[in-house]
Formats: structure tokens, C-alpha cells, sequence
């Protein structure tokens, strides 16, 4: 069984981008994190160390989205994923999806996603 935290539209602004424009002046970007694990037993106790404190999480995800300036908002996702997977020892998975609506491309669009999902070798 794998239960499920969602946590959706965390909005920062950060200045990842290939264009010079994009790391000088930044812009909006959201995270939508998705974990899965076994949370009966905290729900049982009533017990938040036997679940993943999302308001950490929050934090540790914000935190590295907002930092360092990358070129690809694909390192920013892989970094907040696994960082995510060494910190909680419980999480089966986690997915992680950045969306940046002010893309630089040349059309009309509604959203431009990247998304990296990790997850535990069971053996």
C-alpha cells in the first residue's frame, strides 16, 4: 500500500534560465511534489515521525529552488527529488514537478513542466 502527500502550486520566483534576461531578472516559477509512502502507522499514533513533515519539506524544496541559478530547471527538479529521497527514509517515491509559464518560446501556451520522479530498488 502507498499512501499519498501532495503538495501543489508552491510558488517562488528564481532566476534559472539559459537566456541572460532570465538568470539577471528571474522570473515565477510553481512546484507541484507528490510523495508516496506508508502513512497507517502515523495515522494509528497520531504520530508525525512516522510520516514526512511537509511543511519540511516545503522548506528543503523552496530552498533549493530559490538558490543557486541553473540553466536547467531540470537540475532544480532532480536536485529537490533526491535530496528529498535521502532525507526521508520513508518515501517510497516522490515526483516532482516544476512549471515555468513564462517560458521563452515562441508560441501561445498555457504551461511548460519539467518532471523527475524517484523511488526505492525494492528488491
Amino acid at each position: 500500500m502507498a499512501d499519498r502527500i501532495e503538495l501543489k502550486g508552491l510558488q517562488f520566483h528564481a532566476n534559472h534560465g539559459v537566456l541572460a534576461h532570465e538568470t539577471q531578472y528571474g522570473q515565477a516559477f510553481s512546484l507541484d511534489i507528490t510523495c508516496w509512502l506508508d502513512f497507517a502507522g502515523a495515522a494509528r499514533e497520531d504520530d508525525l515521525t512516522q510520516t514526512v513533515n511537509y511543511a519540511e519539506l516545503t522548506e528543503t524544496a523552496l530552498r533549493i529552488a530559490r538558490g543557486t541559478p541553473r540553466q536547467l530547471v531540470e537540475t532544480v527538479v532532480v536536485e529537490i527529488a533526491e535530496t528529498a529521497m535521502r532525507e526521508y527514509g520513508l518515501l517510497h517515491a516522490i515526483e516532482v514537478t516544476l512549471h515555468k509559464p513564462h517560458a521563452p518560446i515562441p508560441a501561445v501556451f498555457d504551461d511548460v513542466a519539467v518532471v523527475a520522479r524517484r523511488s526505492r530498488k525494492r528488491m
